[in-house]
Protein backbone atom coordinates (compact mmCIF):
# COMPACT_ATOMS: atom_id res chain seq x y z
CA UNK A 1 0.00 0.00 0.00
CA UNK A 2 1.52 3.11 -1.56
CA UNK A 3 2.21 6.19 2.17
CA UNK A 4 1.48 8.82 -0.43
CA UNK A 5 -0.95 8.82 -3.49
CA UNK A 6 -0.56 11.19 -5.97
CA UNK A 7 -3.34 13.75 -6.11
CA UNK A 8 -4.17 15.93 -8.68
CA UNK A 9 -3.05 19.80 -8.41
CA UNK A 10 -5.01 22.44 -8.51
CA UNK A 11 -7.67 24.05 -6.76
CA UNK A 12 -11.13 24.48 -6.62
CA UNK A 13 -12.43 27.68 -7.90
CA UNK A 14 -9.87 27.57 -10.53
CA UNK A 15 -10.90 26.71 -14.07
CA UNK A 16 -9.41 24.27 -16.92
CA UNK A 17 -9.91 23.72 -20.19
CA UNK A 18 -9.76 19.92 -20.40
CA UNK A 19 -7.90 18.69 -23.92
CA UNK A 20 -8.83 15.19 -23.14
CA UNK A 21 -13.20 15.88 -22.73
CA UNK A 22 -13.08 19.05 -25.12
CA UNK A 23 -14.37 20.96 -22.20
CA UNK A 24 -14.40 23.01 -19.62
CA UNK A 25 -13.72 22.19 -15.42
CA UNK A 26 -13.41 23.50 -12.37
CA UNK A 27 -10.64 22.28 -9.69
CA UNK A 28 -8.51 19.53 -10.91
CA UNK A 29 -10.97 16.44 -12.55
CA UNK A 30 -8.11 15.44 -15.03
CA UNK A 31 -4.87 15.29 -15.09
CA UNK A 32 -2.65 18.02 -15.81
CA UNK A 33 -1.17 16.55 -18.75
CA UNK A 34 -4.80 16.88 -20.44
CA UNK A 35 -5.51 20.04 -19.14
CA UNK A 36 -4.79 23.87 -19.86
CA UNK A 37 -4.75 26.47 -17.37
CA UNK A 38 -5.85 27.69 -14.25
CA UNK A 39 -7.43 30.60 -15.75
CA UNK A 40 -9.81 32.55 -13.65
CA UNK A 41 -13.23 32.43 -14.85
CA UNK A 42 -14.91 30.01 -17.00
CA UNK A 43 -14.74 32.20 -19.62
CA UNK A 44 -10.87 32.61 -20.32
CA UNK A 45 -10.43 28.69 -20.03
CA UNK A 46 -13.41 28.34 -23.01
CA UNK A 47 -10.73 30.37 -24.71
CA UNK A 48 -7.81 29.07 -23.70
CA UNK A 49 -7.40 27.09 -27.77
CA UNK A 50 -7.64 30.34 -28.95
CA UNK A 51 -5.22 32.16 -26.57
CA UNK A 52 -3.04 29.17 -27.37
CA UNK A 53 -3.25 29.73 -31.01
CA UNK A 54 -2.54 33.52 -30.64
CA UNK A 55 0.07 32.79 -28.39
CA UNK A 56 2.23 30.53 -31.18
CA UNK A 57 1.50 32.72 -33.75
CA UNK A 58 2.73 35.46 -31.67
CA UNK A 59 5.67 33.01 -31.43
CA UNK A 60 6.24 31.72 -34.51
CA UNK A 61 6.48 35.61 -36.08
CA UNK A 62 8.99 36.54 -33.04
CA UNK A 63 12.82 36.75 -35.00
CA UNK A 64 14.59 36.16 -31.74
CA UNK A 65 12.99 32.36 -32.44
CA UNK A 66 14.05 32.10 -36.24
CA UNK A 67 17.32 30.12 -36.42
CA UNK A 68 17.63 31.26 -40.41
CA UNK A 69 18.82 34.45 -39.13
CA UNK A 70 22.99 35.51 -37.19
CA UNK A 71 22.62 36.13 -33.58
CA UNK A 72 23.01 39.73 -34.31
CA UNK A 73 19.51 39.85 -36.01
CA UNK A 74 17.87 37.78 -33.53
CA UNK A 75 19.21 39.85 -30.66
CA UNK A 76 21.67 36.85 -29.48
CA UNK A 77 24.85 36.57 -28.49
CA UNK A 78 27.50 33.04 -28.90
CA UNK A 79 27.67 33.42 -25.03
CA UNK A 80 24.28 32.58 -24.82
CA UNK A 81 23.94 28.89 -22.83
CA UNK A 82 22.79 26.56 -25.31
CA UNK A 83 24.30 27.88 -28.77
CA UNK A 84 26.60 25.53 -30.44
CA UNK A 85 29.32 27.86 -29.89
CA UNK A 86 29.18 28.91 -26.15
CA UNK A 87 31.05 28.35 -22.76
CA UNK A 88 30.68 24.99 -21.70
CA UNK A 89 30.45 23.43 -25.53
CA UNK A 90 33.92 22.09 -25.30
CA UNK A 91 34.77 24.55 -28.73
CA UNK A 92 36.73 27.36 -28.76
CA UNK A 93 35.29 30.46 -30.16
CA UNK A 94 37.60 32.18 -33.34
Amino acid sequence: MALFRRGKAGKPGEWYYCLEHGAVEEGPQCPGKDRMGPYGSPEEAAQAMETARERNTSWENDPRWHDDQSPDEAGDTPDQPGRPDGPGTGRPRD
